[in-house]
């Protein structure tokens, strides 16, 4: 199945912590949308809203299953907020290396 063009940008959908507790309890597998919205001290059209915030982003996909709509993490975008992250733990780790460094040499 294509997968639908984003139209949410994937950095807005993950700075909501709601947002990203819901992609923390789908790692683990499929969840319907009644169990994920009982960790949550929320009503459910408030979750289903970050739902469709995190589906229209292409993190995650909905089916439904009779009366029940279930969701699955789709990781794949995730991968552009990795590599962003990535440059940075590089950044990190060179200027504690040079740090490192420059104290070994001053003491």
């Amino acid at each position: 199945m294509a997968r639908p063009p984003v139209t949410v940008d994937v950095f807005r959908a993950i700075a909501d912590p709601t947002r990203r507790e819901l992609l923390d309890r789908l790692r683990a597998g499929e969840l319907t949308v009644m169990v994920l919205a009982e960790s949550f001290h929320m009503s459910l059209p408030a979750v289903s809203q970050h739902l469709k915030v995190l589906r229209e982003a292409g993190l995650v996909e909905e089916e439904r299953q009779g009366r029940y709509h279930v969701y699955r993490l789709v990781p794949g975008p995730l991968k552009e907020v990795a590599d962003w992250a990535d440059r940075y733990e590089r950044f990190w780790k060179t200027r504690l290396k040079k740090l490192g460094d420059y104290l070994e040499r001053h003491s």
